[in-house]
């Protein structure tokens, strides 16, 4: 007998979610199955998908092979037609124990199917009802409060693959927490696909800002609390004056801009100009000066002048931006973009290592202004922590991991800081 092995692609709601499987396949008894969670941001991330696929079916050619995530959700029929896929699962079905109880049935419940166990993701109301109480180090724990997005920026495919926004109710998000505190968690980060949708489905219509705003309230022992990427015009002014005056609110926030080009942003179909990212950044720096951005920017987009790729380049001074997710553009079929006239891809290329040189003189900077400063550190492994900012810190010697430990930066290198 094998153990169940789990492979994961993309974002860090896909990793909670492989958490979950893992324990709906542990609970159906399920053995000699590989597991591959799909990412379908770009086309590029589907390619490693397919790649992972036949790897992981050379390495284990006797196990049943079983295909979900994003990438499956939005094309089930491509997954399913290869040779060395058995099983292709939807978006909600991995979530579903009795997905899992039918697999341990083996060949004889998927000779009964078409290979396909995948419904209309839009249909589906509800986030999904399996909850796992954290995951990955022990230092730190991924709450999903929200699922899918109600937005159609024309470039993104992901929609398609999680359906409309769900929330998780705020009773149920307080008593996971609860929970991931008693077990020793020192941080919980708040993760889904469009968190700052998060309550508009809801009874009463809460904002994001009303949930932070709870946990901390109401789990008083949680150290740290941590929200992912946001959609900064759609910050709430409750989570405004929850960062600017809640210290256990950590002050690091990734930002999905995408670009820095109001033509371009008009033609994303984002529903914020530069000058309202300017703006928002300036003020929150304001009411919290230690706050430090990450963002996401695309280099390439469709009709992309040399001087709108300028005006993103000069976003990261005029935003203050310091961990830069860049990615060169890649039409995804399907999105309104993809049938915009394309640019040729070694100027796209070329762009987006631009953008990635700013940013990593942006990243020296930052470490540059950290020296000779006190952080509380929560150690990720023996010598390997995070500020408060997630700035990585590097120590000379073991610390316990999991622990918050009060440090001097004495130094940094290319990457990160250093503490004695």
């Amino acid at each position: 007998m094998n153990a169940p092995k789990f492979t994961t692609q993309g974002c860090r709601l896909n990793a909670y979610e492989t958490e979950a499987m893992k324990e709906l396949a542990e609970q159906a008894g399920l053995d000699n199955i590989v597991v591959v969670n799909t990412c379908a941001v770009t086309a590029e991330a589907v390619r490693k998908s397919k790649q992972e696929i036949r790897k992981l079916r050379r390495d284990n050619p006797d196990a049943q092979v079983v295909v979900t995530g994003c990438a499956a959700q939005i094309e089930p029929a491509t997954f399913s037609a290869m040779d060395e896929v058995d099983l292709v699962v939807g978006n909600t079905e991995k979530m579903q124990a009795d997905t899992w109880k039918n697999i341990a049935q083996g060949p004889d419940f998927v000779g009964k199917t078409e290979r396909v166990l995948v419904d209309d993701i839009m249909s589906v109301q509800d986030t999904a009802g399996h909850l796992i109480d954290g995951f990955g180090t022990r230092s730190r724990a991924y709450v999903q409060v929200q699922n899918g997005c109600d937005h159609r920026c024309t470039f993104c495919i992901i929609p398609y693959g999680r359906g409309n926004s769900r929330s998780v109710p705020a009773g149920v998000v307080v008593d996971q927490i609860k929970r991931l505190v008693d077990k020793g968690y020192n941080e919980v980060v708040l993760t889904g696909v469009d968190i700052t949708s998060w309550g508009a489905d809801l009874p009463m219509l809460p904002k994001l800002g009303d949930l932070v705003q709870r946990i901390l309230k109401l789990v008083p022992d949680l150290p740290r609390l941590r929200i992912s990427s946001i959609d900064s015009v759609e910050a709430d002014p409750a989570l405004i004056e929850a960062v600017a005056s809640e210290l256990r609110l950590m002050p690091h926030l990734h930002l999905s801009l995408q670009a820095g080009d109001d033509m371009i942003l008009k033609r994303m179909k984002r529903r914020h100009l530069r000058e309202d990212a300017i703006e928002f950044c300036s003020d929150m720096r304001k009411a919290r000066p230690d706050i430090i951005y990450g963002a996401d920017i695309i280099a390439g987009f469709p009709t992309e002048t040399e001087e709108m790729f300028e005006n993103s380049m000069k976003l990261i001074d005029d935003c203050g931006l310091t961990w830069l997710h860049i990615f060169p553009f890649s039409p995804r079929t399907g999105t309104p973009a993809a049938r915009m006239p394309q640019m040729d891809r070694s100027i796209i290329k070329e762009r987006a290592g631009r953008l990635r040189a700013k940013g990593e003189i942006a990243v020296q900077n930052h470490l540059g202004t950290q020296v000779g400063t006190q952080h509380n550190v929560l150690m990720e492994n023996e010598r390997m922590g995070r500020t408060e900012g997630f700035t990585e810190v590097l120590f000379d010697s073991d610390q316990i991991k999991g622990k918050i430990v009060p440090t001097m930066i004495t130094g940094h290198s290319d990457k990160q800081l250093l503490a004695s």
